[in-house]
């Protein structure tokens, strides 16, 4: 079976591996179709993603067709369509206890803590499948960032019409986007890179967007808010600058919302936070309700993912164009890998 393996940081490997056999009880035996690469990746590969260890088989965006099913399963059929849940959480625990498996206290991450979709086919526990009898694969694979976005917008309970900031319009950062617009937030999108603020402009409907690198950022928060700066700041950056800066950002009474994150510790000055009552909250990946939502409106239209995909490449030449899509020169937004 072809797989590709990223050994070490900048070391993609493609080898051949065993089979993995059939499902057992509850679990399911599935083909990849497609494999979105998205930033945990491009992390993994530079070698400064959190909680991950080498070498491991990269890939939890994914598109998946289910080959074979084991004794118990009868929420999935053989021949399904399916985006793929990639948190494999106990169940047990007091965060699975209380509905929120995403940051369960053993949770294991498929492409981070454990070896991922970056192969042709691999078991997995069938509750983990979300089918759509009528979604393509591309559109499959896509759905796990946009439930990160989807999670953190919750996160940040947005009411309709307040200003909402987004820090960083890279793939999550996107998706935050989308889902901020969604809930009808008068978003500001800020960002250093021009393409990609076009870009959320234009295919998500931004209404508001700031040059990081050749504008004041305050100032122009300020003139957008008319002097009363967002009531939600979202920073999906992962980088502790922009991080703390959110505090800055922020209007008395409102939030702000991490979604990225980085090895390292972020500091704030207390008696700014105080003043200003600042609810700080984590966003860790998304919930199962969360892939159930994002697809339905992907069949209902209310989402179009086309604009998403800016690049592609076979199985066979991943080793070759991984390098350039961690590049920012190369424009990606989403590359999509075809098995």
């Amino acid at each position: 079976m072809n797989t590709i393996r990223l050994e070490e940081p900048g070391k993609l490997i493609a080898r051949d591996t065993p089979d993995p056999g059939p499902p057992g009880p509850g679990e399911a035996l599935v083909r990849v179709h497609r494999i979105g690469v998205c930033g945990t990746d491009i992390h993994a590969y530079a070698g400064r993603q959190p909680f991950f260890s080498y070498p491991r088989i990269l890939g939890h965006e994914l598109g998946v067709e289910v080959l074979a099913t084991g004794e118990g399963v009868s929420n999935i059929d053989v021949g399904a369509r399916c985006a793929v849940e990639p948190y494999i959480n106990c169940g047990e625990c007091i965060a699975c206890r209380r509905g929120k498996p995403n940051c369960c206290a053993d949770l294991h991450v498929l492409g981070v803590h454990r070896d991922g979709g970056m192969r042709g086919r691999f078991i997995v526990p069938a509750r983990k499948l979300h089918h759509s009898p009528t979604l393509e694969y591309d559109q499959l694979a896509l759905v796990e960032t946009l439930a990160i976005g989807c999670h953190a917008v919750d996160r940040a309970c947005l009411e309709r019409d307040e200003f909402a900031l987004v820090i960083g319009a890279g793939p999550i950062g996107l998706a935050v986007m989308q889902f901020a617009v969604e809930a009808r937030a008068r978003v500001i999108a800020l960002d250093v890179n021009a393409a990609r603020l076009e870009f959320c402009q234009k295919q998500l409907g931004v209404a508001h967007a700031i040059h990081g690198g050749l504008e004041p950022v305050l100032e122009s928060l300020l003139r957008i808010t008319g002097g009363d700066l967002p009531t939600a700041v979202i920073d999906a950056t992962g980088n502790p600058q922009s991080m703390a800066a959110t505090f800055n950002y922020q209007a008395p009474g409102g939030r702000v919302v991490f979604v990225g994150l980085f090895q390292g510790d972020v500091t704030f000055k207390d008696p700014n936070f105080h003043k200003r009552e600042i609810s700080l909250l984590a966003s860790r990946n998304a919930l199962p309700a969360d892939f159930t939502r994002i697809i339905r409106l992907i069949e209902s239209g209310r989402i179009d993912t086309t604009p998403w995909i800016t690049h592609r490449a076979g199985f066979s030449r991943v080793s070759e164009e991984f390098p350039r899509w961690t590049l920012p020169a190369t424009g990606v937004v989403k590359a999509m890998i075809s098995v």
